[in-house]
């Protein structure tokens, strides 16, 4: 009897021996779980692609693109804040310090005068964004990368636009988001977009309704008109503000060194306010440069003005004739409320 338990005993131990063999022998090979195949086990509820609207339409495009070139200055510091990767841009319209301008692996297009648009096939890229400088050629780049989502953020402010003021406003606002939506950066464009909002009601509450506003653009020392509603940086601005100009005049246009009009017409509309664009500032390689503050505190026709005699005037930020972005803007406009309110 005692043999017979001593031999179940043994039995017993010599199957435990085995099913810890079998288990040593099982943890040895790797384990696959769900989570390190989810790209297999698990269906992604993160879109790939968006619909987006654009100057022309509706056009589908991809989540975080790979390959991405863009060509219109009011997109370039927002995507540089959020560490997009680009793979050519017009660096000769650009800030020469914009980190997409130092970088070499960034290819060059060019400007919009004379595009390289070889280096844009090159680059084929998946997603091309289109506009200002560069909107005229958004047939032709579609035509160039049949494969690539192409798309036409320019904004119209042109003097034939309806609400100039308010198509700036809702282009900065649908642009910002648009980009946030295809490079997961909602978060960020939502506070832009705050931001802008907050600048805009900043500035419209610092303006008393009275005052008279001039707007120039100061190009090669000379002094241009940027006109109410059609003038370049300006001229939407008056919408959006309520500003009373302190001259019109008929025929005006969107010229980038303003229309031509003489400087004692300018000092005889005697304005409260002078604004003032450079446009050289941000521009390299200019050789004739003479800053904007220098050409307007050294006109003799302008210096019995109210706005020169009483310092009321208010200078873009100098890098906007090359960064019209929504950040740009948002300077702007929170310096002009600052100084109205003065």
């Amino acid at each position: 009897m005692a043999k017979f338990k001593l031999t179940v005993i043994m039995a017993i131990f010599v199957l435990m021996l085995a099913a810890c063999g079998s288990s040593n022998g099982a943890s040895s090979e790797p384990k696959v779980t769900e989570s390190e195949t989810s790209g297999e086990t698990e269906e992604s509820t993160e879109p790939t692609t968006i619909e987006v609207t654009d100057a022309h339409g509706t056009v589908t495009v991809p989540v975080n693109p790979k390959n991405v070139v863009a060509l219109d200055n009011r997109t370039f510091e927002t995507l540089a804040d959020w560490e997009i990767e680009l793979a050519a841009v017009p660096k000769a319209v650009m800030l020469a310090g914009s980190p997409y301008v130092t970088d070499e692996n960034v290819q060059d297009i060019g400007n919009h005068s004379e595009p390289n648009f070889e280096v844009l096939a090159a680059a084929d890229p998946e997603l091309v964004i289109v506009g200002q400088r560069f909107s005229g050629y958004y047939e032709d780049i579609k035509k160039l990368v049949p494969n690539a989502a192409v798309i036409d953020l320019n904004v119209d402010v042109s003097e034939e636009a309806s609400a100039p003021g308010e198509n700036l406003v809702n282009g900065f606002k649908e642009t910002t988001l648009t980009l946030g939506q295809i490079f997961d950066k909602n978060e960020e464009a939502e506070q832009l977009v705050a931001e802008l909002d907050q600048a805009i009601e900043k500035a419209k509450s610092a303006y008393n309704g009275t005052d008279t506003i001039m707007s120039v653009i100061v190009s090669g020392g000379d002094i241009g008109f940027s006109a109410p509603r059609s003038g370049r940086v300006w001229g939407p601005l008056y919408d959006i503000f309520g500003w009373t100009p302190a001259l019109e005049v008929d025929n005006t246009t969107t010229d980038h060194q303003g229309d031509e009009i003489s400087v004692e017409a300018i000092a005889q509309s005697n304005p409260d306010w002078i604004l003032v664009l450079d446009r050289d500032a941000p521009i390299s390689g200019e050789t004739d440069k003479v800053p904007a503050q220098d050409v307007i505190d050294n006109s003799p026709a302008l210096k019995n003005t109210t706005a020169v005699s009483e310092g009321k005037i208010v200078y873009a930020p100098t890098d906007t004739y090359l960064n019209e972005s929504v950040q740009t803007f948002i300077e702007l406009f929170e310096n002009i409320a600052n100084s109205l309110a003065e």
